[in-house]
C-alpha cells in the first residue's frame, strides 16, 4: 500500500498533484483533536489539504479521496465528540491514540484538562467509538528529581483502575531527551532536573509493570530495548491489526502494508498520510519534542485562530 497521486483542482482554479492517502495520521506533530477539530473537519469536507514539510519548507496537498481510516493522536480528544456522526456519514473508521499522563503534581503538561475529566472522556469515547478504538498511552515516561520510577507505576495502576472494563492496550515510552537538544533546553528553563533512563532501569521498570498484573497488553513505541520477557511487545501505532479489525472491509487494501520509511527506524507504524504541523501544539508540555518552545507553539496557534479557514494549519 502506498498513497498515490492524482490532480486537484484548488479554489483558485490550480490544477496541482495531491498524494491520496488511505490512512490519515492526526497528527503526530500536533493535538488535532483539541485544537484544531473545526479545522480538521472543515478541510475534510472541502476535500483536501495544505501540508507543509518541515524539513525543506515545501507545501504539498494531501486529498481525502481515497481515504478510508484516520487515527487521532490526542491528549484532550474530546472536541472531536461532535464531529464523529460525520465520519460515520463518510465511511470512514478511526481510532485514537489518547496520551492520558498524569504529570499534574509536577506541573509538566500545563495546559491539558485535570485528570479526572480527561479519564471520564476517554470512557465517554468508548462508549462512542467501541473497545478498542482508544488505545491508552502513557507516553512518555520521564524521571526527574521529583519524579522516580516507583511514582510512575504508582501513576500507571492508579489510571489503569480508573480505566478497567474500558481499555485493552497501554503504550509507553521511555523520555529519550538527549536525542532531542531543544527538550533539554526547555526542561532546564522550566527548572525541571530530569533524568536519562538506563537500559536496566527500563528492564527493571518493565518487569515491575508486567508484575503488576493490569490486565492490559503492553506495548512500547519506537524503543530498541527487548522486553519481550515480560510479554511487552514493540507497538505498531498505526497498526493494520486494529485497522483491520474496526474496519474488516479494509482488509484486502492492506493486507501487504509495509511500514512506513518517513518515521523513525525503530518505529513499527505501516504507511499512513500525517497532515499535522510542528510547533502548533499550545498544551506546553515540558518534554515536548514537536515544540521549538511553549511560546512559539502559543504564538502559532493564535496565529491560526486569526485564519481558521486556511487549507492548512498555519
Amino acid at each position: 500500500m502506498k498513497n498515490e497521486k492524482q490532480k486537484l483542482t484548488l479554489d483558485d482554479g490550480n490544477i496541482v498533484d495531491a498524494q491520496t492517502p488511505l490512512i490519515v495520521s492526526a497528527s503526530r506533530a500536533t493535538d488535532i483533536p483539541a485544537f484544531y477539530s473545526n479545522w480538521f473537519f472543515n478541510r475534510l469536507g472541502k476535500g483536501h489539504v495544505r501540508w507543509r514539510n518541515p524539513y525543506n519548507g515545501k507545501d504539498s496537498y494531501v486529498s481525502f479521496d481515497n481515504t478510508k481510516f484516520i487515527v487521532f493522536w490526542s491528549k484532550n480528544p474530546a472536541p472531536l465528540f461532535p464531529f464523529l456522526p460525520i465520519l460515520k456519514q463518510k465511511g470512514i473508521g478511526c481510532y485514537v491514540q489518547y496520551t492520558l499522563n498524569d504529570y499534574e503534581a509536577e506541573g509538566l503538561e500545563p495546559s491539558v484538562p485535570p485528570l479526572h475529566g480527561r479519564i471520564e472522556t476517554f470512557k465517554r469515547l468508548v462508549d462512542e467509538l467501541g473497545l478498542g478504538s482508544v488505545v491508552w498511552r502513557f507516553d512518555p515516561l520521564i524521571l526527574t528529581d521529583r519524579i522516580s520510577a516507583e511514582d510512575l507505576l504508582h501513576k500507571i495502576s492508579n489510571i489503569a483502575g480508573e480505566l478497567r472494563g474500558c481499555v485493552e492496550k497501554l503504550v509507553f515510552s521511555f523520555a529519550d531527551i538527549s536525542s532531542y537538544r531543544k527538550v533539554g533546553r526547555n526542561l532546564s528553563d522550566a527548572g525541571i532536573n530530569y533524568h536519562e533512563w538506563s537500559e536496566d532501569e527500563m528492564v527493571e521498570f518493565s518487569r515491575r509493570l508486567a508484575d503488576m498484573k493490569l490486565g492490559l497488553e503492553l506495548a512500547t513505541c519506537a524503543e530498541k530495548v527487548d522486553l519481550s520477557e515480560f510479554g511487552i511487545s514493540h507497538n505498531r501505532c498505526i497498526d493494520p491489526e486494529l485497522i483491520c479489525r474496526l474496519s474488516p472491509e479494509l482488509e484486502p487494501l492492506i493486507r501487504n502494508s509495509k511500514t512506513d520509511k518517513g518515521q523513525r527506524s525503530l518505529c513499527g507504524c505501516i504507511t499512513s498520510k500525517d497532515i499535522g504541523t510542528y510547533n502548533t501544539c499550545p498544551h506546553g508540555c515540558a518534554y515536548c519534542y514537536a515544540n521549538t518552545s511553549p511560546v512559539s507553539a502559543r504564538q502559532n496557534y493564535l496565529r491560526h485562530q486569526q485564519n481558521p479557514d486556511n487549507d492548512s494549519i498555519i
